[in-house]
């Protein structure tokens, strides 16, 4: 207590030089933590994307990842609703899983033939219940609206496209889309392109198909499109889909080629008459700490329930590898600023030590003259840049708070690499609670490493030289 007293009065006996040493530890606190939260904010946005879209995890074909790429339709989920149900039973994962829903993806071509064009697609038909439920989930308390699937309540044939394919397809008049409209060379030319005749009949056997088994008519809204896929048997097949809706995707690559679609609807479109199957049955669990209990347990069980099939379970990061490489972007650039911050603050302190040093060391030698070791030297500046360390780190958490909150309810956004949309920019520093300690446990350790030498060139003053000294 004494060297702490004795401490905090020598760094008020130069207020000024301690208080630049201590604004220069606080700004460089501030900018860690807001960066950190930054980074995190990102980090927790593209995770609660993602499980909105495709749940925490997903059982799949051992070779879907593989090979499943250009033919995904190949390596199908057969009995997918068993075993969903067996999930539902289960007395460990009922308590974990919070939607299990089948979800099916290929690819096609979509086009708009009234106005002579198309568009390569990925497809996905989905359970639009299920999907709407898995979009409420925001265990972040992320601030991005949760809007149910377009699909819910819509008769069979309809479909949802993103805002990006609804651009390429000529769609934004029909389906009303703010800030998008036709090309001024496609507005000069006459509408009423005839669907080919191949593609209109192979169309019509669908249409007649589906009323036939639905029992309705051709009560449409919005726009019509026509898909064509290969089905599982690699025959060519064709869909007349009615656009009803569109779902703006987060990365601009998938807005411009994502259909969805009914399940029964995709699974009529790619394997017709034959057993139906998934590519996929997503799993969206209550919290994301969940994870490794729910794959530990469905290592177990699969096997029983797959009857036979060669089925894995991945996680979110592992079907997102550009959410592991973005997080890793992000972690590479917070080593870097946090070291140069680092070396900025060590030197600082360490210029402050020295410079005290200097300027007390008669004081120093009077110490040494009435009794006192050289590790109480030591532990005396050791003491000044410890208490520097702690009171910089306190500081710079209130202003990265004060700062945060004053951003965070200013209403800003931003437009992330690659994305459709803009984003709400939010800096999560309030609950990042392991970074705030660690970051300032390490300004701390800098200041004491920072103050380690000379502290030690102050203990090693020769008594007489140091009372001497002018």
């Amino acid at each position: 207590m004494t060297t702490l007293g004795l401490a905090v009065r020598n760094l008020l006996r130069n207020r000024r030089r301690s208080l630049a040493t201590l604004l220069a530890l606080a700004i460089g606190s501030t900018a860690i933590l807001l960066f950190a939260g930054f980074s995190a904010n990102i980090k927790l946005t593209m995770e609660t994307t993602h499980v909105r879209t495709g749940g925490h995890l997903q059982i799949q074909h051992r070779d879907l990842r593989t090979y499943g790429s250009g033919d995904p339709t190949s390596y199908g989920i057969a009995e997918a609703p068993s075993i969903i149900e067996a999930i539902a039973r289960d007395e460990t994962l009922r308590d974990l899983v919070l939607v299990a829903t089948p979800m099916l993806q290929f690819g096609g071509i979509a086009g708009n033939y009234s106005a002579g064009v198309s568009q390569t697609i990925l497809g996905i038909g989905l359970v639009a219940a299920d999907q709407s439920k898995m979009r409420e989930w925001n265990a972040y308390n992320i601030p991005i609206l949760a809007t149910p699937l377009g699909l819910t309540g819509t008769p069979a044939d309809s479909a949802v496209i993103g805002t990006g394919l609804a651009r390429i397809l000529q769609l934004c008049e029909p389906l009303n889309i703010a800030g998008c409209s036709r090309p001024e060379a496609k507005k000069a030319q006459e509408s009423g392109v005839r669907i080919p005749d191949d593609i209109a009949g192979l169309s019509a056997q669908e249409t007649v198909s589906q009323a036939g088994e639905s029992g309705a008519g051709d009560a449409r809204g919005g726009s019509q499109i026509e898909i064509l896929v290969s089905n599982a048997r690699g025959a060519p097949n064709v869909a007349s889909l009615n656009v009803v809706h569109t779902d703006t995707q987060p990365i601009k690559a998938l807005d411009d080629v994502y259909v969805a679609l009914h399940l029964p609807q995709a699974q009529r479109l790619i394997y017709g008459a034959a057993s139906p199957k998934v590519t996929a049955i997503a799993l969206q669990l209550r919290r994301s700490d969940q994870m490794s209990a729910a794959i530990a347990r469905l290592n177990v069980k699969l096997s029983d329930w797959a009857a036979g099939q060669p089925l894995l379970v991945l996680d979110f990061a592992t079907l997102n590898p550009f959410y592991v490489q973005t997080i890793r972007l992000f972690d590479t650039i917070f080593a870097f600023i946090l070291a140069l911050i680092g070396g900025i603050v060590l030197f600082t302190v360490n210029n402050t030590m020295n410079t005290a040093v200097v300027e007390r060391t008669v004081e120093i030698g009077t110490l040494r003259a009435i009794g006192l070791r050289r590790g109480g030297i030591r532990g005396l500046f050791v003491a000044e840049a410890m208490l520097l360390g702690l009171a910089g780190g306190v500081f710079g958490i209130a202003s990265a708070l004060i700062a945060a909150f004053v951003v965070n309810h200013l209403g800003l956004e931003w437009l992330p690499p690659g994305n459709a949309g803009a984003m709400p920019l939010v800096l999560r520093v309030w609950g990042e609670w392991t970074t705030i300690v660690w970051t300032t446990a390490g300004l701390v350790v800098i200041a004491l490493l920072s103050a380690w030498w000379p502290a030690y060139r102050a203990a090693r003053l020769n008594v007489v030289d140091a009372l001497r000294h002018v």
